[in-house]
């Protein structure tokens, strides 16, 4: 966040230094800066003392100085940065007071304000400060610095190709539409291309920077062809930064994009190929010659090429108007989708290999002391191991965020390597990082891995061992028992192994009717099917009516590991008594206790911290409860609070756990799809 401040402060600073000098004029003798204050056009009124000057665009140097160095930006990042965001912000300030002072296009305005000193100065003064005052420290921001350059002039291309006005000037020839009508076309292509590689350029991707160089060197050989000119030397400089800078784009492409890359290729060249064949035969009567091969390619290549833009010279009508055009955004179209397709993040699939799973098992039953690891057993996760494949953790990708289901499983000295391995993988394939249900014994690996933690909620754990209905404070759920009990319903525990046909339909069908319309929801804290476990990792508890047929379950994961059962769902028929949930979850501890399990998770309540009635809140929890409680309707937040807390538990706290706060709305949107409460989830195989 600090760092994501330093160019508001930028702007807002560059406002108050131009103020300064409008405002005060102390009369220091010497030179002065012409064009310093363009919005006063009285005489000797728009320049400025060089010393004032100085002095103003100085101290701002040292305000943004000393910021970068609190936000520990690295000195060169923060010197061309800086330099940079000061530098277009004189050009745009001086370019928009010319333009409203002298009633000029914006155009000329801008070739204008690229000839002041003025704007050119600042820039100057600033990088200067920086360069004294911020952070010494080495860093690899190489990478940042080039994306930041490539996206500046591909900004200031995109702006001089849409702005009114001729095409005359400094400005002109440090675009590439200097070349002519194709570059100019070719210019915003190069832009827009330029721009969204930018982004991948940040984050040291190779194919980003593969598209990036291409383009340069298109905008370099468009300047060279018109003539050398400064544009050329600025388009040289961006192309030999990237050559040099070239080692720091090491992030690996996908390799599973290489086949559909050449599935777009072919369906790009075949759909424009197709087109302009069929186009041209339906209108041969308006060419010139005969329809044959060489005449339909070379009308096809020039339009693709934007020879013929403002119509063919060897076709009439309209058609001849429009065709060379078409072309034209067709072949553009398909070139952003295939490059898109080129450039984009790694995408994941979910896949399961059965040795994988059978090793998870075994983990789970070795090391999955935590309620949430039977879990990780789920069919739609992947496992990423050790390369000792001595723990394990599950994770799914929604969105860029790789999503981890609770904490590694495995020795804690393992899980740790782990930890650190699963990061350089995701870095790797520019995946981001969130952890679902982390537990706080895990939260200083977490930490010394550069990872940050935010509460998520409480999980309410119940002692079978001393679990009573006893005493007055919950008479209310003794009740509920006793009133089941007397209407003639009955339970029974069961394995997996021990549902027949029968049963287990009715249980399915009771399940469905609960669900409704809504999807199967969870991801961390539930299974995703009733009956893919077997009796070492899954148990029912179901419940009959007077009529002998199941009214619900309840269904739990077993952790061996920690002598404990999870509640997995909780399904019921609508003309179930009140109370019924609380007597099979009754039932339920009694089993456990019988079978010395020591520890019965019951649903997982977000931010119990917050909901609770007994909770000491300050202001702005306050608020935070009072927005939380707005969803309960969709959540059912509070409800699963006053459910849980009926059975006295203890509560252990979970955590979100993330790399960048600027992350959090990201991963937000991520575990809603992923635990399906987003219409949206990741691809699986």
């Amino acid at each position: 966040m600090r760092k994501v401040g330093l160019l508001p402060l930028t702007l807002l600073a560059g406002f108050v230094a131009i103020g300064w000098l409008y405002l005060f004029e102390p009369g220091v003798p010497g030179p002065r800066v012409g064009e310093a204050l363009p919005l006063d056009e009285l005489s000797r009124h728009a320049a400025a003392p060089l010393v004032w000057f100085t002095v103003v665009w100085g101290a701002l140097g040292v305000l943004l100085a000393l910021y970068a160095r609190w936000a520990r930006v690295e000195r060169v990042t923060a010197v061309l940065l800086l330099a940079l965001a000061v530098g277009l912000f004189a050009y745009l300030e001086t370019a928009v007071s010319v333009a409203v002072v002298r009633q000029v296009s914006l155009r000329d305005a801008l070739d204008l304000a690229a000839r002041m000193k003025a704007v050119y100065l600042p820039a100057l003064i600033v990088a200067i400060a920086v360069g004294l005052i911020a952070d010494r420290r080495t860093g690899r921001n190489g990478a940042v610095i080039v994306g930041w350059i490539v996206a500046a002039g591909a900004a200031l291309d995109l702006l001089h190709a849409i702005v009114p006005g001729d095409d005359e000037g400094l400005l002109r020839s440090l675009t590439p539409d200097a070349v002519g009508p194709l570059a100019h076309a070719a210019g915003v292509l190069t832009a827009i291309g330029l721009l969204a590689s930018a982004r991948g350029l940040m984050r040291r991707r190779r194919r980003a920077w593969q598209v990036a160089t291409a383009l340069a060197a298109l905008s370099t050989l468009m300047h060279v062809l018109h003539g050398l000119n400064d544009g050329t030397l600025a388009s040289a400089l961006v192309l030999v930064l990237l050559v040099a800078r070239r080692a720091d784009f090491d992030g690996p492409g996908d390799a599973t994009t290489r086949g559909p890359l050449a599935v777009r290729l072919a369906v790009c060249a075949g759909a424009v190929l197709g087109y302009g064949l069929a186009a041209l035969w339906i209108n041969r009567l308006d060419a010139d010659q005969p329809f044959g091969p060489r005449f339909a390619f070379s009308e096809i290549g020039r339009g693709l090429l934007g020879l013929d833009v403002k119509g063919s010279p060897h076709l009439s009508g309209s058609f001849g108007d429009w065709f060379p055009l078409s072309l034209l955004l067709l072949g553009a179209a398909g070139v952003a989708w295939c490059v898109a397709g080129w450039i984009a993040p790694w995408r994941h699939r979910v896949e399961q290999l059965e040795r994988e799973r059978e090793l998870a098992r075994t983990l789970v039953n070795t090391w999955g002391a935590d309620t949430l690891a039977p879990f990780v057993l789920r069919s739609d996760k992947s496992y990423f191991f050790l390369d000792d494949e001595s723990a394990v953790l599950a994770y799914r990708v929604v969105g860029g965020v790789a999503i981890v289901s609770g904490d590694p499983i495995g020795p804690s000295a393992s899980g740790d390597r782990l930890i650190g391995a699963f990061i350089e993988l995701a870095r790797a394939r520019d995946w981001r990082i969130a952890i679902l249900g982390a537990s706080e014994q895990w939260l200083p690996v977490y930490a010394a891995h550069g990872l940050q933690a935010l509460y998520h909620g409480d999980e309410a754990i119940v002692d079978p061992r001393t679990f009573s209905l006893d005493g007055r404070p919950i008479r209310k759920v003794r009740q509920s028992v006793h009133r089941l009990g007397a209407a003639g319903y009955r339970t029974t525990v069961l394995w997996p192994s021990e549902l027949d046909d029968r049963l287990r339909g009715e249980l399915e069908a009771v399940a469905r009717s609960w669900r409704g319309d809504a999807p199967e929801r969870g991801f961390v804290m539930a299974l995703d099917a009733l009956f893919g476990l077997s009796d070492e990792h899954a148990v029912f508890v179901v419940g009959f009516g007077p009529d002998g047929r199941a009214a619900g379950f309840l269904h739990f994961a077993l952790s061996p590991a920690g002598r404990a059962l999870s509640l997995s769902s909780m399904p019921r028929l609508r003309d179930t008594p009140n109370g019924f949930n609380e007597w099979l979850i009754c039932q339920a501890l009694f089993w456990a206790r019988e079978r010395g399990y020591e520890r019965v998770s019951l649903n997982f309540s977000p931010f119990a911290a917050l909901l609770g009635p007994d909770a000491e809140l300050g202001t702005v929890q306050e608020l935070q409860r009072r927005a939380l409680l707005k969803l309960k309707g969709h959540f059912q937040l509070d409800n699963l609070l006053a459910f849980n807390r009926k059975f006295f538990p203890d509560w252990e706290r979970r955590f979100v756990v993330f790399e960048r706060r600027r992350d959090l709305p990201r991963v937000g949107i991520a575990a809603l799809a992923a635990e399906a409460y987003l219409p949206f989830q990741a691809e699986r195989r």
